[in-house]
């Protein structure tokens, strides 16, 4: 019998377990069906899963699948096959076949009902062992050694023989959760190429005025139309003592941190008032201001208080505050400097990690028969709003069923 070890117990990982554990067809014998061993570091597995659905297990989007898949941005075109064979719909179709029914939320992304993570991974858990999965918890990760997997166990180093080896060990985000990027040296010093781990989903670090940073601190701030470049979205984020944060913010992430990472220096461009049109707004903010405030005329002929008219403050100097035009196109674009992603354990995902290019299209590492990679550990990245876990699952199902035909391939030879 074959066996199979799974390197990490994350969606990817047991989804590969899943695909492996499926009879492709009835006429397989049990005999022929390989041993399938799930290895983690922590002390059970899904733990950055359930910490994801921890305020609301968001699954997927029920957005158009070309739509859909445009979100992984320079990678879309090697996520699109994943994708068209295990996609957003038959993500749900899955879920559903676990006992757990979803809806689609308002904006388009998908829950299950109770909205929580635990269930849906107690029933997949539980299904998975029905299938005669084995778990290895504490287990963790340490290399090779003369063709064998290294692991560091409380009982000591274990040396495991595998015929096959999946790994979904990750990306570098969250590391107290198991993703901590430790695999990197591992593969790098096999001559697989990984392109380095950067923060994605992220927040970013803003040189606050230290009344602004005490004042604003846990403020949100919404109705807001974000930019930069190319890239353009509404929504709502929040200023933290240190910069920002928050679902618009991680939505920009990527552009603004290739931004830093190339130029040096790079801005997040605020519409202040989408619903008001500069003409309008320059007409309204040219109006005598008798003896109100400038925070009075702009709240009466601008709609903008509270933490909008306090970045406006932050940011404008004295000339465009008195400038009805230059206030107005302030307002329409206000550049807010950031100087530095948060750390890269913060963030909620990670870009990087291991290149496409050194895999075949079933996810196998071409430098390395028998050893595939899925989820967060390839070089992609892609926004919050269930992207990243259904990007996790097709590849963990990708890596799965290509280890099955890897293995049938060799019993043949």
């Amino acid at each position: 019998m074959a066996r199979v070890a799974i390197i990490g117990g994350g969606p990817a990982g047991l989804m590969a377990a899943e695909a492996l554990a499926e009879s492709p067809n009835a006429t397989v014998s049990p005999k022929k069906s390989p041993k399938i061993e799930i290895f983690d570091a922590m002390p059970s597995p899904g733990r950055k899963f359930l910490m994801a659905g921890k305020g609301g297990m968001n699954i997927t989007h029920a957005e158009p699948l070309p739509d859909f898949i445009r979100r992984y941005g320079a990678r879309a075109e090697r996520i699109a096959p994943l994708l068209d064979a295990f996609g957003p719909g038959q993500l749900r179709e899955w879920i559903h076949g676990l006992g757990i029914e979803t809806f689609v939320g308002t904006s388009g992304r998908v829950f299950p009902t109770e909205m929580k993570a635990a269930p849906l991974l107690r029933a997949w858990l539980h299904r998975l062992r029905g299938q005669g999965v084995q778990f290895h918890v504490r287990h963790r990760w340490l290399g090779w050694a003369d063709g064998q997997l290294r692991f560091a166990t409380p009982d000591g180093e274990i040396a495991v023989e595998a015929d096959a080896v999946v790994l979904s060990l990750g990306g570098g985000s969250w590391a107290k959760l198991g993703s901590d990027g430790a695999w990197v040296p591992l593969l790098a010093g096999r001559g697989v190429p990984v392109a380095p781990l950067k923060p994605a989903n992220c927040g970013f670090d803003v040189a606050w005025s230290p009344y602004f940073s005490e004042r604003y601190a846990g403020e949100p701030l919404k109705a807001v139309i974000a930019s930069v470049g190319a890239h353009r979205q509404q929504g709502e984020f929040n200023i933290t003592a240190s910069g920002i944060e928050g679902g618009l913010v991680y939505a920009m992430s990527a552009p603004l941190r290739d931004a830093l990472a190339t130029d040096g220096h790079a801005a997040l461009h605020l519409d202040l008032a989408p619903g008001r049109s500069l003409e309008r707004l320059t007409e309204e903010l040219s109006r005598p201001r008798g003896r109100d405030s400038l925070a009075n005329h702009l709240r009466r002929r601008a709609g903008i208080e509270g933490v909008k008219a306090a970045l406006l403050r932050e940011f404008c100097p004295a000339q465009t505050l008195d400038s009805a035009a230059s206030l107005a196109a302030a307002i329409k674009s206000l550049p807010v400097p950031v100087i530095a992603t948060r750390p890269i354990d913060e963030a909620i995902s990670t870009a990087g990690g291991v290149a496409f290019e050194a895999l075949d299209e079933a996810l196998m590492l071409t430098a390395m028969p028998g050893v595939f990679c899925a989820g967060e550990m390839l070089d992609w990245e892609a926004p919050t709003g269930g992207y990243l876990l259904t990007a996790c699952l097709a590849s963990g199902r990708a890596a799965g069923l290509g280890v099955r035909r890897w293995l049938e391939r060799e019993r043949s030879a």
